[in-house]
């Protein structure tokens, strides 16, 4: 699936790359969405699934010029620069919005699940007892999985390594937000928000010529549990590629319904409309995590009054559609060179 790219193909799969890892912070949202929409899902999976005995041999063997072209090393590291930078920049503009213009925030992901769905739907003809069976269970989970209440934060090693695994689901499974599973799990603050920023700090000593953090056993502590999820989301991803390129390629028909399923029933966590569940104490009191904040339990969903604020998040919500069918433009355009 190797090909020949462009300046500007280039540009867009880092584009696509900051889209994914955006997505992949925000809950209930899905980088693999980003990746099914744009048209480049199938080659995602298939060059992670390279990622195997032949790959690690020419590792080994000092090959790296065959272990990067087998891979498809050019699109992978474009796509990862992406996410990268998106972690550490785009994802925090995400939080910005989210904190100051959360309704609106919401509606563009309503709007533009609400596009995805149209887009996966549209080309798939495959109905039958199977397909339909899958699609409700889909359905069901994606729901069942909306509504469950949080678990308490953990930094046991090999529960955090489980995280990893579960975390990056979002990015090869569309429509299931692994950002939102790690809520559930009682780890979103510890692994993407405490840990990450722990990392920033701890470069930003360096540069400086600042090591005293060496001595800061939370700084240390937060560091280790993030090599340990950061090892447990990359067994995540290459595991699920090979699950993933398997299914797709023995069960496509009940996979893509079964995905569609997951999408629809992810509606329910993205609905803008919906007041914020804090966790308290006996008292009444709010509980806070590391960082002095209220930390979220689940969201208390409801119908909007017709008033402009309202309509406003209609406009957004329209708007996210318009831009997956424009991503569908484009993924049916750069389809071409792949």
């Amino acid at each position: 699936m190797q090909s020949t790219r462009t300046l500007k193909d280039r540009i867009f799969l880092v584009i696509k790359g900051l889209g994914m890892g955006a997505a992949n912070k925000v809950p209930g949202v899905s980088g693999g969405v980003v990746a099914f929409v744009a048209g480049f899902y199938e080659e995602f999976i298939y060059s992670l699934q390279r990622v195997n005995k032949t790959a690690l041999k020419l590792l080994v063997n000092g090959r790296f010029q065959s272990f990067y072209k087998y891979i498809n090393g050019k699109f992978l590291s474009l796509l990862f620069l992406g996410m990268i930078v998106s972690y550490f920049s785009i994802s925090k503009i995400l939080d910005y919005f989210i904190e100051h213009f959360e309704l609106y925030v919401w509606s563009l992901f309503f709007g533009m699940i609400i596009g995805s769905i149209y887009y996966i739907n549209k080309d798939f003809k495959d109905w039958n007892f199977k397909s339909i069976l899958s699609l409700i269970v889909g359905v069901s989970l994606g729901i069942a999985i909306s509504f469950l209440d949080p678990a308490k934060e953990n930094d046991n090693l090999f529960f955090v390594f489980f995280c990893g695994i579960i975390s990056v689901s979002g990015m090869t499974l569309p429509g299931f937000s692994g950002s939102f599973i790690l809520i559930l799990l009682g780890n979103y603050i510890l692994l993407l928000v405490d840990s990450v920023n722990a990392l920033y700090d701890t470069i930003s000593d360096m540069i400086t010529g600042d090591f005293s953090f060496i001595q800061n056993e939370v700084r240390i502590r937060l560091l280790k549990v993030l090599s340990v999820f950061t090892l447990g989301s990359v067994v995540g991803l290459v595991s699920f590629s090979h699950i993933l390129n398997y299914v797709l390629k023995h069960y496509k028909s009940i996979t893509t319904a079964s995905i569609i399923g997951f999408i629809v029933g992810s509606l329910g966590v993205v609905w803008p409309w919906k007041k914020t569940i804090f966790k308290t104490h006996g008292d009444g009191s709010f509980l806070l995590d590391s960082r002095g904040e209220k930390i979220i339990t689940n969201y208390e969903r409801f119908l909007p009054q017709l008033e402009t604020q309202t309509y406003i998040a209609i406009v957004y919500i329209i708007l996210g559609i318009i831009i997956v069918l424009a991503l569908e433009r484009y993924g049916q355009h750069t389809k071409t060179s792949i």
